[in-house]
């Protein structure tokens, strides 16, 4: 058996946010205080793949499972589930399951036992915590309940350590609180008050041996005294190793791309599920979000930066367990916060070209790479989507009153999707109200029946203050079938509901037009009627 040593923190990259873990997690659902087996996990990887959150590269050799797996309407059989399982080797071994699927079983559900959402371990009985049916319920809500979702990553990264049983590793802390406590100490100094954590200094929270903040502290004042903040990623990684006791053989292990890039980039996704952090100086700098200051209070004053545990199940049950008092600590907001988020909106709608938001948009659009950018990069995707819908409108319309609704950090940053009950965006401009829908979804049901159906009602309301309001849906595509409920709410109850793909709402934004007004004028030639 391996020595443990001093590692880097890394947090799995197969699950990057709570709506992926969530969707997981409901597929083993139907197995709770099931006996794990290698039979119970082909079933379990049967439900993941019906779901369609992993595709097999048989699928896309297939012609017809290609088909299946594109069409959100369409489902796979059990025959031919088990055919794309057979013929899809996993060359993957963890340890304690066998070669294979089984492995590859571990790997997906691995950082939702850390997290303390799942328990499993072969031939004993599958348990999900009160904190991972939480999180499913969280995201099976209406919208999803984002406030729910924070607290769920809250109650599991206060107690998450870094030399957790599931872990060989010597490094012991807890990531978040160590984080938060840093932030407190650096914020009590006046020569760093306000600054929080700068980015280039998140690799030495990765490869921290142990609990002791202030230590760490003053190791960052020290390099900011000497160097400002001017490091490198070679000289940061030397340090790290230094940290790590690791020699010259450790580098082929200890990547300095992985430490200085690939890890920090996780870390801070990771960090911020929670809403207690928040991101400033366009994303070089990782701080507490003010709005949260009750909640950290408490963290910081009741939680340990290090803690251990013997074996899995006692760690499992101290994770697992909710503490009430950060569930009824609310956010406070200022008396100016819509202001804030307001003001952000129009910051980047200066900050960033027109083309540089429309690019970014496309990207959400096609689904088909990341975003670069050091701010968007970090915001879920369906958060980001309103958050680039509502500076693109700033640009293309100066005067227009553009009011997203989306929850927000003291940044002004989205942290979530807006709740039900109202529109994305409010758009004002002389006699006109647009409410501004946009999503992710694709598929005909979720669009029907999520949107449009709501988007009616929304609109119904609003009519009644002021007749001469409409609504717009943007999508990565439009269903035929939500373009003709669009139509039918028009022709029954005089809704003017346009639906647009991301792609031509791009086209329209770039033709450009002086009000709203305009913008409703495009829409024969421009929208998908």
């Amino acid at each position: 058996m391996s020595k443990a040593k001093y590692k880097p923190l890394s947090f799995s990259t197969t699950m990057r946010n709570p709506e992926r873990i969530a969707s997981f997690l409901k597929c083993i659902v139907p197995y709770e205080h099931k006996i794990l087996t290698n039979e119970i996990i082909i079933e379990i990887i049967l439900e993941v793949i019906r779901n369609k959150l992993y595709k097999p590269t048989y699928v896309n050799n297939v012609l017809r499972y290609k088909a299946i797996y594109a069409n959100e309407e369409k489902s796979f059989t059990r025959e031919q589930l088990l055919d794309i399982i057979e013929n899809s080797e996993q060359k993957h071994k963890e340890a304690g399951f066998d070669y294979g699927w089984p492995s590859r079983f571990d790997t997906w559900y691995k950082l939702s036992k850390e997290f303390g959402f799942l328990y499993y371990k072969m031939n004993e009985p599958i348990v999900i915590s009160s904190l991972g049916h939480m999180l499913i319920d969280a995201i099976s809500e209406n919208p999803l309940n984002s406030e729910k979702i924070e607290n769920v990553f809250t109650h599991s990264l206060v107690k998450y350590s870094s030399n957790n049983p599931l872990r060989k590793t010597l490094n012991s802390n807890v990531p978040l609180v160590l984080l938060l406590k840093v932030i407190r100490n650096l914020d009590n100094d006046p020569e760093y008050a306000h600054n929080g954590i700068f980015r280039m200094e998140i690799p030495l929270f990765l490869c921290w041996p142990d609990g002791n903040d202030i230590a760490l502290y003053e190791y960052i004042k020290n390099l900011r005294k000497n160097y400002g903040y001017s490091y490198s990623d070679e000289f940061m990684y030397d340090r790290c190793l230094q940290i790590l006791n690791a020699g010259e053989k450790d580098k082929k292990y200890f990547k300095l791309s992985k430490i200085c890039r690939e890890s920090v980039d996780e870390y801070i996704r990771k960090m911020r599920m929670t809403g207690l952090l928040s991101l400033r100086g366009n994303g070089r700098f990782l701080d507490e979000n003010k709005f949260k200051k009750e909640k950290i209070d408490y963290i910081v004053q009741n939680y340990p930066t290090e803690k251990t545990f013997e074996n899995e199940e006692i760690y499992f049950n101290y994770i697992g367990e909710i503490d009430t008092n950060i569930v009824n600590i609310q956010t406070k907001l200022p008396e100016n916060s819509n202001e804030i988020r307001k003001n952000t909106v129009e910051k980047f709608a200066k900050q960033y070209t027109k083309k540089q938001i429309l690019s970014e948009l496309l990207i959400l659009s096609t689904g088909s790479r990341e975003s670069k950018d050091p701010v968007f990069r970090f915001i879920n995707a369906p958060a980001r989507l309103e958050f680039l819908t509502s500076i693109a409108l700033k640009q293309c319309f100066k005067d227009m009153d553009v009011n997203p609704q989306y929850p927000y950090d003291d940044e002004g940053l989205p942290t979530s999707t807006a709740g039900g009950g109202i529109a994305d965006i409010i758009c004002k401009e002389l006699e006109y109200d647009e409410l501004i829908e946009v999503t992710l979804m694709r598929g005909r049901a979720d669009q029907v029946n999520n949107e449009i159906i709501p988007i009616a009602r929304h609109q119904k309301e609003v009519r009644k203050s002021n007749p001469d309001t409409f609504s717009i849906l943007i999508a990565p595509m439009i269903h035929d079938d939500t373009r003709m409920a669009a139509e039918w709410q028009k022709v029954a109850y005089g809704i003017d509901i346009y639906t647009y793909e991301i792609s031509k709402f791009i086209g329209l934004l770039d033709d450009g037009g002086n009000n709203l007004k305009d913008l409703v004028s495009f829409k024969r030639n421009l929208v998908d009627h």
